[in-house]
């Protein structure tokens, strides 16, 4: 059943030795001013031999940080943190393109470099809390953004990208799901603009549409990915999209003119939509399946629906986990009380099966 899971493959301009990939996972454990430390390149260096790693949301500019101790690639500093996790990863012989992550709403201002309002494609606060430095806060209503500073926001996506090859990345990934930025220009409940980039499907997938050309431009399209989660509730509180079947055809069917090196989907359950969108990307298709062991994740790829797989948890807690799956081994459990807390424990002493 798991042959097909081990054989090469290619996407864009990356080769990979196999098709189980790393899942793009927020930690919190940068420096706080948002630079890579040594425990972060050892951390992925660990897991260097997962077919891609897709790294932890990465913001690409002050605006874009929404957590503590989240990693930037937008200064000097940043290009040269991420250096010493690539050049870690690759002596480990692995491949890793990083994640851009613009949180639009979901932000504190205390969580900033600057400690100013968040940004977003119209003034809808979101609920919920964001946890801070002093304790957990109610997340502020956003400033919308206005149509000069939604191309400025593009811009800055265009350049990170740039950064993050500067620092060594394989590519990135353009973080489009999970209710931050990119997904908020898709939702009717959080984009309840008037201008070209609101109202019908066509102006609300404008912003992700361009944002994708504007990296793929600036680094390639054989070295840019992107993240969707159709129908994906995560931050979005209680606005969902209400269009998830119209707007996800169009969207997938534009990207696909770009060429890009891969769609990654954070599949939510709609069968019936995945089929469709599989059908409608021409490139490598990444899938995540959140909640199911790796054999039934595998199988789709045995079945052509995927062509690569991503897993998130279970990377965290097995950072030899091709090795596991391949040889059949047991795997160590997470802790998510862990996930998320400062230093080594639940982050880099996971043991391998050599220890």
């Amino acid at each position: 059943m798991l042959n097909a899971l081990w054989n090469a493959t290619v996407v864009g301009d990356v080769p990979l030795p196999h098709r189980l990939a790393m899942a793009p996972m927020t930690r919190a454990r940068s420096a706080p001013n948002g630079v890579p430390t040594e425990l972060n390149a050892e951390y992925y260096a660990q897991r260097a031999s997962h077919a891609l790693i897709i790294t932890e949301g990465t913001q690409p500019s002050a605006d874009g940080q929404g957590y503590l101790f989240t990693p930037g690639i937008y200064t000097r500093e940043h290009i040269a943190g991420w250096r010493r996790v690539t050049d870690a990863v690759h002596a480990a012989d692995g491949r890793i393109f990083i994640q851009l992550m613009h949180v639009g709403r979901i932000c504190h201002p205390d969580n900033t470099p600057h400690g100013r309002q968040p940004v977003a494609p119209s003034a809808v606060r979101p609920g919920g809390v964001m946890f801070t430095s002093t304790g957990p806060q109610e997340m502020p209503e956003p400033r919308e953004l206005t149509t000069d500073e939604v191309a400025t926001t593009i811009d800055d996506f265009r350049r990170a990208a740039a950064a993050a090859i500067t620092a060594g990345a394989d590519g990135v990934e353009i973080h489009g799901a999970n209710g931050y930025l990119v997904h908020q220009f898709l939702s009717t409940g959080t984009n309840q603009r008037t201008d070209q980039y609101g109202g019908s499907v066509e102006n609300r997938i404008r912003f992700a549409v361009e944002v994708a050309k504007a990296v793929a431009d600036e680094i390639g399209p054989g070295r840019t990915g992107i993240r969707l989660s159709p129908g994906n509730p995560f931050n979005m509180g209680d606005i969902t999209e209400d269009d998830t079947e119209e707007l996800y055809p169009a969207l997938v069917q534009a990207l696909a003119q770009l060429d890009l090196a891969y769609l990654h989907l954070a599949h939510g359950g709609n069968e019936e939509l995945l089929h469709t969108l599989r059908k409608a990307w021409p490139a490598t298709l990444i899938l995540n399946r959140a909640g199911t062991d790796v054999e039934t994740r595998t199988r789709d790829v045995e079945d052509g629906l995927a062509d690569i797989v991503s897993v998130g948890t279970l990377s965290i807690a097995n950072p030899d986990l091709p090795e596991r799956v391949r040889t059949g081994a047991p795997l160590n459990t997470p802790n998510p009380d862990t996930f998320y807390s400062p230093g080594v424990v639940g982050y880099t002493d996971y043991p391998a099966l050599s220890a």
